[in-house]
């Protein structure tokens, strides 16, 4: 008995010195919220907001690490710690390393179940790994997944049964190697202007849960009429025997609605037989604005026999999103059956000392809302996918969402641009494709979309960014179509005009806003423009990377333009068919210093009254 105190004593004490050598790696600048961040509180929120169970586990915190070749079958011995789930190229890993594609990165790690989740079967999950992440346990392997920016699971139940369990993880990421071309979104291998520092390896919550193992629910979709009010359910089933039952519950929150805390009132229910579609009509919706975005609760359970073997709560709205012609017969956005013009910025997602990675939940929220506070009502999400969490928080905080899909094949940095020339305007697509990065598209776009299209504040899919690997474009817009028929489509967002693609024709201009082409059978946008920059020091990237389209240096000057810009706007609103619009950016971005806020986001470089009194008067202007 006294050893065992003594082990136990001893392990502690290496945890706890493991801890206190932990700090943030490297010399740039960081956000307030780094401060909160430790091995103990790395990002340790409920990652699955729209699918909550009761009984989980975090798996974040530091893990060992190691770097080798790229074709190593083994981990070496490990050269230190990570902070997972930061990337080791971040500050916040407490590593700050490059690794390239002749490399592959190591982790291991070791997990344990709660003793009273024994009898269930426990799920290990990743919610994001960039790019191709080979998972042990005890030697075993449990499969290979590629793609940067999806979730995947494997069933640990038989390597948990006795105790503890060695997990082992090794990444490969090519980053913007053009000999495979993946999906990587603005990562190169050597950034600079425009171009981000790679991410490789684990950069969303790994963590493990149990559900029965009598069968369980693995995923839902909804879908809803705003006309009868009817709420569709379509559930996705582990497990599920001849004669079980879904019944979803549907509950009107009382103020607002809290994933891990739901709290509702006047309950409606129905129960259908498994596989099948569960429906259930709302009287007198509320419908989901971004003025008041109305969320209603779910819960969805499994019956066999009378008797819940499974259950999660859950959400949704009520909303739709069309497209609908003006008094003058010009094609618009809608939402709910009511025109309305979207305006937001573009929001690349990234962070000084977590890169792809938010260093805490609150941190990502007030993105969001900053971007509510100055008066805009959309954002598009620029060629990253954000954590289920950050769009929970679009969906709460009541603003639409622009997904893009992250490039393949874009430029590399290296002065390459692909085959064939950028030509704007009606046109042949462009870009050389072969078999296998057609493959990584098509594979990871569905991921994408069935992951996320649960989500009600997304209201367009974006396929393709300025033409960036822009690939049978008619082709990819009914792929997407099939996977998600309730949304619109914008088929390149500043790219190659493909006559009939997709709902919506998208210019790009920087950096005062102008329409380079105009269709009348489509829906009309300005998807960039603006770019304004003021460099504020002691809050850039790097000294010398202060990158903008135009450059000024005060607030009253930004102002100032960013205002006759809007005035601009209202005119392509009225006059030039201008359905919506996305200003460059909510944040300065490494080397670009062209966001409302400085890239820690300590300083807003605009006046944020006119700005908003400004934004509010094009989306409302007639």
């Amino acid at each position: 008995m006294k050893k065992t105190i003594v082990c136990l004593l001893a392990m502690a004490m290496g945890v706890l010195a493991s801890a206190q050598d932990w700090a943030p790696a490297g010399e740039n600048i960081r956000t307030r919220w780094a401060d909160e961040v430790s091995p103990e509180n790395a990002r340790t929120e409920y990652p699955r907001p729209q699918m909550v169970r009761a009984d989980w586990k975090c798996l974040n915190g530091l893990w060992d690490y190691a770097v080798t070749a790229k074709d190593a079958t083994e981990m070496p011995e490990a050269e230190g710690q990570i902070l997972v789930p930061f990337c080791i190229e971040s500050s916040l890993s407490g590593v700050c390393r490059r690794v390239s594609g002749e490399d592959a990165l190591w982790y291991k790690t070791s997990i344990e179940a709660p003793a009273d989740w024994a009898g269930k079967q426990i799920l290990l999950h990743f919610d994001a790994v960039d790019w191709k992440a080979e998972v042990y346990v005890n030697g075993d392997s449990l499969g290979v997944h590629t793609g940067g920016f999806t979730a995947f699971s494997y069933d640990v139940t038989d390597y948990l049964a006795e105790g503890p369990a060695e997990l082992l993880v090794k990444v490969w990421d090519p980053s913007d190697d053009p000999t495979y071309s993946i999906p990587r979104g603005k990562q190169i291998a050597d950034p600079h202007g425009i171009w981000y520092t790679p991410v490789t390896g684990i950069w969303q919550s790994v963590w493990m849960e149990p559900v029965s193992p009598a069968g369980h629910i693995e995923d839902y979709n909804v879908t809803t009429d705003i006309a009868t009010g009817e709420i569709a359910v379509e559930t996705t089933l582990a497990g599920a025997l001849e004669g079980d039952k879904v019944r979803v519950e549907l509950r009107r929150p009382k103020i607002g609605y809290d994933p891990q805390k739901p709290t509702f009132f006047r309950k409606s229910r129905t129960t259908v037989a498994a596989g099948s579609t569960a429906r259930i009509e709302v009287r007198n919706a509320k419908l989901w604005t971004v003025d008041e975005p109305y969320l209603y609760g779910l819960t969805i359970s499994l019956v066999r026999g009378g008797k819940v073997i499974d259950k999660v709560q859950a959400y949704t709205a009520l909303r739709e999103v069309t497209e609908q012609a003006d008094e003058a017969g010009v094609k618009r956005l809608a939402l709910n059956g009511e025109i309305l013009f979207q305006f937001g910025p573009l929001d690349q997602g990234w962070w000084p000392d977590g890169l792809y990675t938010a260093p805490t939940a609150e941190a990502m929220a007030f993105d969001i809302q900053a971007t509510k506070d100055l008066g805009f009502n959309m954002i598009r999400k620029h060629i990253k996918v954000e954590p289920a969490r950050w769009f929970y928080d679009c969906d709460r905080l009541g603003i639409m969402v622009w997904q893009d899909m992250p490039c393949i094949g874009c430029y590399n940095g290296r002065g390459q641009w692909g085959q064939g020339q950028d030509v704007y305007g009606a046109g042949e697509d462009y870009w050389a494709r072969n078999d296998e990065n057609k493959a990584n598209y098509y594979k990871e776009w569905s991921e994408i979309i069935a992951q996320v299209k649960k989500f009600q504040s997304i209201v367009v899919w974006v396929p393709f960014n300025e033409a960036w690997g822009q690939f049978d474009t008619q082709a990819v817009c009914e792929f997407t179509k099939a996977q998600d028929p309730t949304r619109l489509i914008n088929a390149a967002s500043g790219g190659n005009w493909i006559e009939g693609a997709g709902d919506i024709l998208d210019s790009h201009h920087y950096p005062g806003p102008k329409m380079r082409i105009l269709d009348s059978t489509m829906v009309n946008v300005l998807g960039e423009y603006g770019g304004i920059g003021r460099p504020i020091e002691g809050h850039t990237w790097e000294i010398g990377r202060k990158w903008g389209y135009v450059q000024y240096d005060t607030e009253e000057k930004v102002t100032d333009v960013y205002v006759e810009y809007i005035q601009k706007l209202i005119e392509l609103k009225q006059q030039q068919w201008c359905a919506a619009a996305v200003y460059t950016q909510t944040t300065d971005v490494e080397g670009e210093v062209n966001g409302f806020y400085t890239y820690d986001r300590e300083i807003l470089k605009v006046d944020p009254a006119r700005v908003r009194a400004a934004n509010e008067s094009v989306i409302g202007a007639e």
